[in-house]
């Protein structure tokens, strides 16, 4: 029984996380360990939902305030965008993150809007880029992403 419960634990870190029956959510321990992401994701079946980059403009084109403002409503974008097509954002398996001027202080804000909408116990594999400039000199942030539907 000892051995049982020695291997138990070492066996979960080995295997994937399922999630609504339509990803594999795997952290190899041979990475370091992801603060908000998977670093990989497997699609079992369903359909493929994509995206466009959702960014902190409301439904009249006006730019949220400063980038929490901009980060916050760019996932609430995202989350109307795949309400609009039946998926939730625990469907979601893939973010990427265009950030104009990359900084902690923007890293922090994007993580605490980013945390409020996630399924933070399946988190997507992302990934961040800090860019020069968007399609508009006032947008700060933009959020593309990827979800399976079943």
């Amino acid at each position: 029984m000892k051995k049982l419960a020695f291997l138990c634990p070492l066996l979960l870190a080995f295997a994937p996380r399922v999630h609504a029956q339509n990803a594999e959510f795997h952290n190899p321990p041979e990475l370091a360990a992801p603060n908000g992401y998977t670093h990989a994701v497997v699609v079992n079946r369903g359909k493929l939902v994509f995206v466009s980059g959702q960014v902190g403009l409301d439904k009249d084109g006006k730019v949220a305030g400063d980038f929490a403002a901009q980060a916050r409503q760019a996932f609430a974008n995202l989350k109307t965008a795949l309400a609009a097509v039946g998926a939730r954002p625990s469907d979601l398996v893939k973010l990427n993150y265009y950030v104009v001027g990359l900084n902690h202080d923007k890293l922090v804000a994007l993580r605490e809007a980013r945390d409020a909408v996630i399924d933070k116990a399946h988190p997507p594999a992302s990934t961040l880029a800090g860019v020069q400039a968007l399609f508009r000199e006032d947008v700060q942030v933009e959020i593309e992403a990827e979800a399976v539907l079943p």
